[in-house]
């Protein structure tokens, strides 16, 4: 009997270490001692991984760790996107992606990861405007007069992009379709040579980030149209939003943080709050406000339910165009 009660204590034992990914959190509580990394699935200096070194930075000194930032940059997200739905689900690898893991499982013919599925929702980082610039020479004023142009000359105006699927793209995909117009899409590879070739008269008009954009505009080298979200940006001012003209007009770049799934709850909700609480930092909120960023924070549900629907909002846009990537 005695022998049964000890070999019964050795195999829970046993077993509530391999269910518990934080085992000795007693001791050490997560996640101290440890090393982390945040995965950004794009090169490093885009606004992605900008805020992704602004959040880890602001963690680690929170949790009194290290928080590596590893860029996997390729296939539009999609590698470091995998690379972390792989991950073991420890809470020590986490992500942050943008409109992509909204997107993507519509532009590419296959994908090796269920973003519902794979992914755990943690927070929303931040959301961030685009503005819509145009080339001095377009014979338009406003964003009025820019859909009359386009609607007498259609297929003559030519909008740049960061890219097929990207939310510099499907600003500009979207308001085609609110205003019954037609233009030419030129994806560039980022939006820095794209806002040069605007600059140079190469193309007419794209949805840039404000950040890229805004210093041209006040420099006189481009015109600024109008703002994609709904409400003014608090970066600029000045410019009116494009739903003022267009109704229902209304787009953000975002940049939310994931996990694998089956993360520990009490892990996600840690990254969350303490997350939440970082972006209201002072320090950092200034370092996001020269990005045009606005802080979230949102819970996890929340951001699952926000990603469904931009799943649906933009599925059926790019379905409806026929939009793939090659």
């Amino acid at each position: 009997m005695t022998a049964r009660i000890d070999r019964r204590s050795i195999l829970a034992g046993a077993g509530a270490l391999l269910a518990a990914p934080t085992a000795g959190l007693g001791q050490q509580p997560w996640p101290q001692g440890r090393v982390l990394k945040l995965v950004v699935p794009f090169p490093p200096a885009g606004a992605t991984d900008v805020l992704a070194r602004l959040v880890a930075d602001k963690l680690g000194r929170t949790w009194g760790t290290n928080i590596v930032v590893e860029n996997r940059p390729g296939a539009g997200g999609n590698i470091g996107t995998d690379a972390v739905a792989k991950a073991e689900p420890t809470g020590d690898t986490f992500l942050i992606v943008s409109v992509g893991m909204a997107t993507n499982q519509y532009l590419y013919q296959k994908l090796t990861y269920d973003p519902a599925r794979d992914l755990a929702p943690i927070t929303m980082v931040a959301m961030v405007p685009n503005l819509l610039v145009v080339n001095k020479t377009v014979p338009a004023n406003n964003v009025a007069e820019l859909i009359a142009y386009a609607k007498a000359n259609p297929g003559k105006l030519t909008y740049g992009s960061s890219g097929i699927g990207t939310s510099v793209h499907l600003c500009g995909e979207l308001f085609q379709k609110l205003t019954g117009t037609k233009m030419v899409h030129v994806p560039y590879r980022g939006t820095a040579q794209a806002t040069q070739d605007l600059i140079g008269g190469r193309i007419d008009l794209i949805f840039d980030n404000i950040p890229q954009a805004l210093p041209h505009v006040r420099a006189g080298s481009i015109r600024g149209f109008g703002i994609t979200t709904a409400k003014r940006s608090p970066t600029a001012p000045e410019f009116a939003p494009i739903a003022d003209t267009v109704p229902g007009f209304d787009v953000s770049s975002w940049f939310a943080l994931f996990a694998p799934a089956k993360t520990p709850p009490a892990v996600i909700a840690k990254i969350q709050a303490d997350t939440k609480a970082g972006i209201a930092d002072p320090a950092v909120r200034a370092k996001m406000d020269a990005l045009a960023a606005e802080p979230v924070g949102n819970s996890p549900d929340e951001l699952g339910a926000f990603l469904q629907a931009e799943m649906k909002r933009w599925g059926d846009l790019i379905k409806e165009v026929g939009l793939k990537v090659e």
